[in-house]
């Protein structure tokens, strides 16, 4: 007999060999037919796989995201299975379960895969699921396994095996389709009831822009059909909000190849928008006692080996540039983080000066490959409102939990109100991927884990997920249409001050080692702007967006007055535009509600005789006609009410 731990911390016996999915119908029927997935001691397991020993286990259902990865891994092989009958000689690179279904890179020689197949690719995954094929795992040795895909002809998995240590490898087999993988999988494709390829893209493989470029095949799949049938619904609305077609409809900000990939242009409305809400995370970081700093857009090579970003980022980064003196390189800046050390060791510290907290806008470069780039959200320089605290070892909870305070206030301005936490720390069985002592990293990840409990922030913990400098407390929103998108981070690190040999004279009079908190609340700039564009379909709060009101004169008769309208509310901050085109006025009406200009004020003969604008509100029609300056008194105090809550 083995003993199962649950993790209620309840204990039950079972006859070893037991499998999860064995285990949960011991409980109930329902809870057998739920589960996709199980964990036994930490480890991802597969519901159909023996049991042999004493274990902890967890099992995972389709609301799970355990659940889902194996739902979707297991879709990604059928596809695969589809694809081997429908393009004989197909090879197969690699075909994870991504965050919202899977995808599977391919080489499928000399037939092209276009998106007129997808219709084909997800009938024959239909056909090949209705057999409700057994997914049967087999642990295989390295010798055995290179035997097997080299007869197949499948370099791309022969690469991949040739780099896996012998005893560590499974296959994973239903109908005539193996895949080498380590699962979990299903325990048969049986419920796998709706399937969508959903796009195709290019794909280097291992992601070497230098060797051979592979089709990525993205899909997604379901246990029911109506589950489909609503994501695409989603999706037909995500179309609609996408920041690149309405970024573009506002003029927000455009891409230019002269200027090269991935480097956004702000337009002028853009531009405003951005400075806004520098602007107001500024004013929030002058309360938290900030100060801000500027620091070049390079630096010296030797200053990101010092810190580790050049082994750790150096060949994704931009090539160094040579300066005509001998071997002398700077790198476009990866990371505003080793220029606030310097800044820090700039002069003696002391411990009554702490904590420091240098804030600044800096925009860095990483190169990402072309493939990778997609509108805002993933570009090759972005401004991070990045900001590192330097603090005594027994001021690094309150100034983390004072950090959360900043990313509450940001996301109840803007309206997130549904988000959780993750407590990202290190992978316990590979420590070589982490610089820094194991004291260290132990500190550090009480800290945060402490700074949570205070709070009351129920944050998941992901091993493995820390940065390669120190833990990590990461947020993930969800927006209008409930989308996860990370945002804010908070990192808490003991090594940088070690390695740039930063300290502090102590009430000891002895020197002392501060600790650095790393901090984002928006991330990057970029980045936050495209979410905010998504959450709000582009009608952002009254308060930040970059026009308030547009004035719209029914005839070019009361053009002037128009403009003498727009001056006085300029005069009182009130951020308007005047739009005097000789169109008629339901034209003017309908474009500018477009525009998601939040309120719009035509004027005419009347109007101007009794110096009034008559107002309309996006999504609430007409408001009637009132004085300029009674309209302005609105429009202040509806702003000072939203600000005022934070």
């Amino acid at each position: 007999m083995i003993k199962i731990t649950f993790p209620d911390q309840s204990v039950k016996e079972f006859v070893k060999g037991t499998t999860p999915l064995q285990i949960a119908e011991s409980i109930s029927p329902r809870l057998a037919q739920d589960v996709l997935a199980a964990s036994i001691n930490g480890q991802e397991w597969d519901i159909s796989r023996p049991i042999n020993e004493d274990a902890s286990i967890k099992l995972f259902k389709w609301d799970d995201p355990e659940g889902k990865h194996a739902f979707w891994h297991s879709s990604a092989h059928l596809l695969a299975e589809a694809l081997q009958e429908l393009y004989p000689g197909i090879k197969f690179g690699i075909g994870p379960a991504i965050e919202n279904g899977f995808y599977y890179d391919v080489d499928p020689g000399d037939t092209p895969i276009k998106e007129g197949d997808f219709a084909a690719i997800e009938t024959k995954m239909a056909e090949l699921a209705s057999k409700k094929e057994a997914i049967v795992r087999h642990d295989i040795s390295k010798a055995d396994a290179l035997k097997m895909f080299g007869e197949r002809n499948e370099e791309y998995k022969v690469e991949l095996i040739s780099e896996l240590e012998d005893g560590t490898i499974s296959t994973y087999t239903q109908g005539n389709f193996t895949d080498l993988c380590r699962g979990p999988h299903l325990p048969s494709t049986a419920s796998i009831k709706a399937v969508k390829i959903t796009s195709l893209a290019g794909a280097y493989w291992r992601g070497d822009e230098k060797r051979h470029q592979l089709t990525r095949i993205y899909g997604i799949s379901f246990p029911k059909k109506k589950m489909l049938d609503e994501y695409l619904a989603l999706m037909e609305e995500a179309k609609k909000r996408d920041h690149r077609k309405i970024g573009k409809e506002l003029e927000l900000f455009t891409f230019s190849p002269a200027v090269g990939q991935g480097l956004p242009l702000w337009l002028p409305k853009g531009a405003l928008l951005r400075d806004r809400l520098e602007n107001f995370l500024r004013r929030i970081q002058k309360r938290f006692g900030y100060q801000q700093v500027i620091t070049p857009h390079i630096g010296n090579k030797l200053l990101y080996v010092t810190s580790g970003h050049y082994a750790k980022y150096g060949k994704d980064s931009f090539q160094p540039i040579h300066t005509p003196e001998e071997g002398e390189e700077f790198l476009l800046k990866p990371m505003n983080c080793p220029h606030h050390c310097e800044i820090y060791k700039a002069f003696p510290r002391s411990y009554k000066e702490l904590p420091l907290r240098f804030a600044e806008f800096g925009t860095v470069y990483r190169y990402e490959q072309s493939g990778e780039l997609h509108g805002l959200t993933r570009v090759r320089g972005f401004t991070q409102d990045d900001a590192h605290i330097f603090c005594r070892p027994d001021q690094l909870k309150e100034e983390f939990l004072k950090v959360m305070d900043i990313i509450f206030i940001i996301f109840k301005a803007l309206d997130f109100k549904n988000f959780e936490a993750q407590i990202s720390l290190r992978d316990p069985n590979n420590r070589e991927k982490y610089i820094g002592s194991d004291e260290n990293w132990e500190k550090a990840e009480r800290a945060i884990v402490e700074a949570c409990e205070e709070k009351g922030l129920n944050a998941r913990v992901e091993l493995g997920e820390a940065a390669f400098y120190g833990p990590k407390l990461d947020f993930m929103v969800k927006d209008a249409i409930g989308r996860r998108w990370q945002l804010g981070t908070i990192q808490v690190d003991y090594n940088l001050p070690e390695r740039f040999e930063l300290e502090y004279t102590g009430s000891d009079n002895q020197k002392h080692r501060p600790v650095m908190i790393h901090r984002a609340p928006f991330g990057s700039m970029e980045r936050f702007v495209a979410v905010l564009i998504e959450h709000t379909a582009g009608k952002f709060p009254l308060w930040l967006t970059p026009e308030q009101v547009v004035v719209m004169p029914i005839s070019e008769k009361y053009n002037d007055y128009a403009h003498e309208v727009a001056a006085q509310l300029e005069m009182q901050d009130i951020r308007t535009t005047v739009d005097d085109r000789n169109e008629k006025i339901g034209r003017k009406i309908r474009d500018n509600e477009l525009k998601r200009i939040p309120y719009l004020l035509i004027v005419g003969e009347k109007e101007e005789q009794n110096k009034e604008v008559s107002v309309r509100k996006q999504g609430e029609g007409d408001k009637g006609s009132m004085k300029i300056t009674t309209f302005a008194e609105l429009l202040t105090e509806e702003v000072e009410r939203m600000i005022t809550q934070w």
